[in-house]
């Protein structure tokens, strides 16, 4: 897996590592966190869940970071590039424990995350795929710039999910980061 490690003021963002397993069950396993991410989920869902996202980095090169808090050391969730095979576009996702939400941490690493997408992956559009009830997510989006683009429905085999896709350009993302 690639050793690639992000880092902003307050979190570290690393691929997943078998250690994170835990965290990933601690977050499927709250409804409020798991809500909008696939929803409550048995411990043996998630490991193959994680195993999904490690692999997309063998595979893609890329995917979703698990998201460690600095100041305790903490997994406190996953976010990152995602695009997994049909989906509506080159997304950057987040989903943080419950416990991690209302800090400004989604933004955050939101914010790192869409700088590596377009800086080193060279991604032209940043979308976010998020449930229309979602309004905390929709803010998160807002907040780093992005505006309702279209509906989308995920692929199979999620595909009774539909989603409002939120998300901007690369040169729009660069424009807010300038200034």
């Amino acid at each position: 897996m690639p050793a690639i490690t992000l880092e902003t003021e307050r979190l570290i963002l690393r691929p997943p590592q078998a250690e994170d397993y835990d965290g990933f069950c601690e977050l499927m396993a709250d409804a409020k966190s798991a809500r909008f991410i696939g929803g409550v989920q048995p411990r043996e869902a998630v490991w193959r869940t994680l195993c999904v996202m490690a692999g997309a980095w063998t595979i893609n090169g890329f995917s979703m970071f698990s998201v460690i808090e600095k100041e305790s050391g903490r997994w406190i969730g996953r976010l990152g590039p995602w695009q997994p095979a049909g989906w509506p576009g080159t997304e950057v996702a987040w989903g943080l424990l419950t416990s991690a939400q209302g800090r400004g941490y989604a933004i955050e690493g939101a914010s790192a995350a869409m700088d590596y997408a377009v800086d080193i992956l060279g991604w032209r559009e940043i979308i976010h795929c998020i449930d229309e009830k979602n309004a905390p997510s929709i803010k998160v989006a807002e907040r780093l710039g992005s505006v309702f683009l279209r509906k989308a429905v995920a692929p199979p085999p999620l595909s009774d999910m539909h989603w409002d896709v939120y998300g901007q350009t690369a040169d729009a993302w660069r424009a807010r980061r300038a200034g």
